[in-house]
Parts: C-alpha cells; structure tokens; sequence
C-alpha cells in the first residue's frame, strides 16, 4: 500500500490502535509505557484538531508550536522533554510503516536541561520514616517491610507492588524481579529486609486471599496486590509524620539505594546490573550525586572554609 493509500485508509483511532500494537509486540514495551506513549501521543493530537491539522500533514512548524504550547501550559522542561520524544517515536513509527512520506519531528528541538540532581534520603531519615509506622495495625508491618525492600534492593515501585513470593529466594539471599521490557534480574536482599517480610508474613498467612493473588508479596486489607497509588500515599504520608521536608516517592528509595552503594565503594557496573538499568549513562547520574556529597563535606569540614565561614 502506497503512503497517499495509507493515509486515505487511516482515522486517527486506527494509527493509535497500530501505534498501541506496535510499541507491544515489536518494541515489547510494559503497559504502563505503552500507556505513557500513548498519552504523549493524545496530548498532540488533541493540539493538531484544535489548530485544524491532519497528524498524517503536520509540518515541522506544527509540532514547534505544539512544544511551545506545553511551555505555556506550565509543563516543566524535563516533562516537555519526554512529551516530545514521545511524538518522535510515533513518527519514527508512521515513517516506518508508510503513513508518511519524511518525518517532521526530525528536526525538533527540546528544551535544554540543567543538571538536576534527584533527591535522596539518608540512612537517619529512612529509619524515623520507619519509626513513624504503627506497629500495632498489621498494615504497619507490611508498610515497614516495603519501606525496607524499596531501600535495601532498589526496586522500582511497579516491580515492588507486582513481586512475587515465588520470585523470593531466602537461602541465597536473591529476589527476582522483573522490570522494564519484562527484562528480569536477580538482586541481593539484606536479611533486615528479610526480617521485616518474616513479620509481614504472619499477618498475610491470615489473610483471606482473593483467588489469583496468593503469590503477591505485598497485599490490600482486600487481599488483593498493592498499586503505586497505594505505595505513593503511604510513603506521603509517613515522610509527612516523620518530618522530612523533601519532595520524595517510592523513587527517592532507588536513588537513596544507589547512592548508598556508590558511597560504601560498589563499582558502578554492579549497581547498574542491580538496577535494571540498559545503559550505564544512566547510572552515572549517581556520581554526580556523589560528588555533590563531597563537596558539601569539603565546605563544611575543610580548615580553610570553615575559617573562612567562621562568624566575626
């Protein structure tokens, strides 16, 4: 089929629908990164029918100002960032199945980033966070031991709420986890998280369990599996209860992970391997952390600073 036949026979549900297939079957995506994909793709055709333009005969002009339109709206320079990536890839697709003839994303431009370094919380913040749990309700002891396997293995929360008891190898201190790209790894588990899953496991042995849920670790007072709302509020809200100012997540206990490896001399390749991640230039972002760290140190506890900064 020829590109003008293409576009005769193409409605946008349909190259959405093509689109959604594509990203599961050929680039073997998770659902939630489809899901993702797909909401970047809705945000610029929803642009597109305002302004009276056909996806299929965008030009270069149209897209520049799509991005502008999210500047405008208040979208951040790192969210816009991975909005118009997003458009690309749907572009790259249409070019590549014959939709269109040249791609006008080729030359879109992002916005610049600055180095914005994630937060992390330290081993004394982790700990009041964990002190702040009432150990008295037995949601308390399945929250104290997500806390633990989110700082002690570094998991991302959608590969937390979907861990299984059958992935959880106690003797050789391993979980396995399955993460982007249904990629799976195994990672080291200390034995304090352990411990705290050990507790946790008592009130779930007692649990009434809905059908097709009894491998999940971690359960709802449902006996249905966690989702990352549920995870997101409850770090909210302990972080809130132990008085920690930052702006944190589930997230912020991956990167607090890497950090705290990095710190204690791991090698950087191994903290990739654990991580999950595809590229070490992705865990490099943890030697900048790093660094920042010993520079405060320096300023705070070098002689000559420290006279500098000495009140008169």
């Amino acid at each position: 089929m020829t590109v003008q036949q293409n576009k005769d026979h193409a409605s946008t549900g349909k190259l959405t629908d093509a689109y959604r297939r594509y990203l599961r079957l050929q680039r073997n995506y998770s659902a939630n990164t489809i899901d993702a994909y797909l909401l970047d793709v809705d945000k610029l055709l929803t642009f597109l029918g305002h302004e009276g333009v056909d996806v299929l005969h965008a030009q270069l002009s149209d897209l520049q100002r799509f991005s502008a339109s999210l500047s405008d709206i208040g979208i951040g320079a790192r969210s816009q960032c991975r909005i118009l990536s997003g458009v690309r890839s749907f572009y790259h697709y249409l070019l590549t199945d014959g939709y269109v003839e040249s791609d006008p994303s080729e030359l879109l431009e992002s916005p610049e980033l600055g180095t914005r370094l994630p937060e992390v919380l330290t081993t004394y913040e982790i700990d009041a966070m964990e002190g702040a749990i009432d150990l008295s309700k037995w949601e308390g002891h399945r929250n104290r031991a997500i806390i633990e396997v989110l700082f002690c293995c570094g998991l991302r929360v959608s590969e937390l709420v979907t861990l299984r008891l059958s992935c959880l190898y106690r003797d050789e201190h391993f979980i396995r986890v399955t993460g982007k790209g249904d990629k799976e790894r195994l990672v080291p588990i200390s034995d304090s998280a352990l411990h705290e899953i050990d507790l946790w496991m008592h009130y779930r042995n007692q649990m009434d369990i809905r059908k097709g849920e009894e491998d999940y670790l971690f359960l709802n007072r449902r006996g249905a599996h966690l989702t990352r709302t549920m995870i997101l509020i409850m770090i909210k809200r302990l972080a809130q209860q132990a008085g920690i100012k930052k702006n944190i997540s589930p997230h912020t206990f991956r990167h607090s992970f890497a950090t705290s490896l990095l710190e204690g001399g791991a090698d950087l390749r191994a903290i990739q391997s654990m991580l999950g991640h595809e590229h070490i230039s992705t865990t490099e972002i943890y030697t900048h952390i790093d660094m920042a760290a010993l520079r405060q140190e320096v300023l705070m506890h070098h002689p000559r600073n420290i006279l500098y900064h000495k009140p008169k």
